[in-house]
């Protein structure tokens, strides 16, 4: 399973961006493989406006199903539920490979609102 952290920057030691939208980047770790892969997100970063669900759509057609970030407004959490993505927030202050542990712990529990 493919799972998305919103990241400063490309690998497991990166820290977690704590904002999903206008994240630097993702780190996609393919939970299977424990293979890391950065999704640059310059694009989204420069929007006006739909930074969010542009960047839901793009981890969508990546295969995400997990996301894990600080903070994710009520657009993009509603466009991260639409694609089936489960939404995991309050993840920054720690490094990337930190929170790819909580989550595949067990530890971590799948937000039912936006928290921004």
């Amino acid at each position: 399973m493919k799972v998305a952290v919103s990241s400063e920057g490309p690998g497991l030691d990166a820290q977690v961006d704590p904002r999903f939208g206008r994240a630097a980047g993702f780190v996609v770790v393919d939970t299977d493989s424990a293979q890391p892969e950065y999704v640059d997100n310059g694009e989204s970063q420069v929007m006006a406006q739909g930074a969010g669900i542009q960047t839901a759509e793009r981890l969508s057609a990546l295969g995400v199903k997990a996301v894990l970030s600080g903070y994710v407004g009520p657009k993009a959490f509603a466009a991260l539920q639409a694609a089936g993505m489960e939404v995991y927030q309050d993840m920054d202050g720690r490094s990337v490979g930190e929170a790819v542990r909580i989550y595949t712990s067990g530890a971590a529990s799948p937000a039912q609102a936006p928290n921004r």
